[in-house]
This record gives structure tokens, C-alpha cells and sequence, in this order.
């Protein structure tokens, strides 16, 4: 005798066959353009060449130099306001070479990890396994990734975004460690595991010029289009593939009604969204925070011109 739910589970695919078309499909539309990645390059706006580079090969001007060259009847310039330490991408000298406004600092705010951006006219040699091992490390383990996860864990919580969670200050503990894990295999995915099979850079380049819409458009663009170690721009598979495999290991411990299939898709494509915006802010930021320094200084020049 047939069983009285034998219908209904015939007709009910399993969670996990689900899960595996979502991933099949993935994997199946990026397969085609693995094997033309290296004969394909594509046209992002133009990002700053290496001309700023023979700056940093200049030795700065000594005190007495300095002071033979400054008329006798300048007016003393205010104390500049030291800046942060720049990212990875930036040896020392070069630090000393780059203009604030393009300068991007290891942390944004002190709260937002930066140590996969490279400041606006630099260009390092590709990272090796290691160096992108280190960032990716860095990226998720700095004390600023803590403030941040604990953030946007409040704010998911905030929104009530995964009611099965529940509510007060376990519900919050859920929500801390499940997007600290998000954020911390994403970040290997993406900027280590990944582009060591591709040979693909995951740094962000700061243009740091030309007008507003074309940074943004560039920012924005980093995300599906990423430089080879050739120095070409190439479609960006460590960032698409990373964030489909970091949405495959959240079914471990999410809630299963928060891993059906149209959740996923949803997930990975705002994890898409948010690095556009992430990248964004990385752009814009040196520009803000040289602003800001700028009405600094200026207040503190006239404070001495009329104390």
C-alpha cells in the first residue's frame, strides 16, 4: 500500500538539489569565458599610470635646502596633520610621494578594514600567493573588521533580517558570528583562493582623478572587471565565483528557510552591490578626508595670523 505522503514527496525536490542547480548554473555561465580570459581584455576608463612613481625616485630637499629656498618674508605655514598609514599597496617611499587626496589609508575611519586598495598613481608588481594570503588575513582579522562586522550585524539585526534568529542579545550573537564567518571565508575566497587559479589581481586601484561620474563608473566596474597579472583588465571571476562559493558555505549555518534558492540569489547578488558600493567609498574617500585637513590647516593659519 502506497504511502499516504508519497505524492507530495515525489513531487518536492530536495533542499540540496536546489542549492546544486543554483551552483551548476553559476559555474556553467562562468566556464565559457575561463578559457578566453587571457586572450580577452576589456576597456575600463583610463587609471593612473605609473608617472607618479618617478616621484618617489627624487630625495626630498634637506632643512638648510628647504630654508634657502623660502623667501624671507613668507608667511609661516601651520603644522600639516599627519596622515595614516597608507595600504599594501604602497611601499615607503612612495608614501612620502603621494598627494593626500589620493593617499589611501590601511583603515577608513578606523572602522572600515582598506587594506586591499592601492593609492591613485601607484602601481605595484601583482601580489604573490602570500601577499594576497596576508591582505585577505588582515582584511579579516584587523581589530577595525571587528568594529565593522559588529555594525552591519547590528543593522542586520536592526532590520530583522533573518527572523529566525530570534531577538535580544542571543538573536545578536547569532547575527555577530554567522556575518563575521560571511565576511571572514568571503574575504579568503575572493582575495586569496581565487585569484591564485586565475592569476588575477583583487586589489582596488584608485583612479583619483577626472570627473565625478567617471570614477563612479570605474568604481563600480571593479567589481565584474579586475586586472590580470599581465596588467590587463579581464572579466573578474575570483569576485563572481567567491561570492557564489561563500553563499554555498552559509548553508551550513544559516537557517534553512534563509537557504532556499531565491534567498541565495538575493544574498549574492547584494554581496555584488555592496563591494560596488565599498569600492565607491574607497574613491571618494581620500578627496573627503583632504578636505577636511584642508579647513584644518586654514583655520590654524589664520589662528596664527591673528592670535
Amino acid at each position: 500500500m502506497a504511502h499516504p505522503n508519497c505524492k507530495s514527496i515525489l513531487l518536492t525536490p530536495p533542499e540540496g538539489f536546489r542549492l546544486r542547480i543554483f551552483f551548476a548554473l553559476v559555474l556553467t555561465l562562468a566556464a565559457p569565458c575561463t578559457f578566453a580570459q587571457r586572450e580577452t581584455a576589456i576597456t575600463l576608463p583610463d587609471a593612473p599610470d605609473s608617472a607618479a612613481l618617478l616621484i618617489s625616485s627624487s630625495s626630498p630637499a634637506t632643512p638648510l635646502q628647504q630654508a634657502q629656498q623660502t623667501p624671507a618674508n613668507a608667511t609661516p605655514q601651520p603644522p600639516v596633520a599627519s596622515a595614516p598609514p597608507t595600504s599594501h599597496g604602497d611601499s615607503a617611499p612612495q608614501q612620502q610621494a603621494i598627494p593626500l587626496q589620493n593617499r589611501q589609508p590601511q583603515r577608513i575611519l578606523g572602522v572600515m578594514p582598506n587594506f586591499r586598495a592601492v593609492s591613485a598613481g601607484q602601481i605595484p608588481p601583482p601580489p604573490t600567493s602570500r601577499e594576497a594570503f596576508k591582505i585577505a588575513t588582515e582584511n579579516s582579522f584587523d581589530y577595525s573588521s571587528f568594529i565593522f562586522t559588529g555594525l552591519t550585524s547590528l543593522l542586520a539585526k536592526g532590520t530583522d533580517a533573518h527572523p529566525d534568529l530570534g531577538k535580544g542579545p542571543d538573536g545578536l550573537w547569532d547575527y555577530t558570528w554567522r556575518g563575521f564567518l560571511d565576511k571572514t571565508d568571503g574575504n579568503y575566497l575572493v582575495i586569496w583562493a581565487f585569484p591564485t587559479i586565475f592569476h588575477e589581481d583583487e586589489r582596488y586601484y584608485a583612479m583619483g582623478h577626472g570627473s565625478k561620474a567617471r570614477r563612479l563608473g570605474y568604481s563600480l566596474l571593479s567589481v565584474p572587471v579586475a586586472r590580470n597579472y599581465h596588467g590587463h583588465y579581464v572579466v573578474n571571476f575570483s569576485e563572481l565565483l567567491g561570492r557564489a562559493g561563500a553563499q554555498a558555505i552559509s548553508t551550513a549555518y544559516y537557517p534553512s528557510n534563509d537557504s532556499n534558492l531565491p534567498d541565495l540569489a538575493a544574498k549574492y547578488f547584494y554581496a555584488l552591490l555592496r563591494d560596488g558600493a565599498t569600492n565607491t567609498f574607497r574613491e571618494f574617500y581620500p578627496d573627503i578626508a583632504a578636505h577636511y585637513i584642508r579647513k584644518h590647516q586654514e583655520k590654524l593659519l589664520r589662528q596664527q595670523q591673528h592670535p
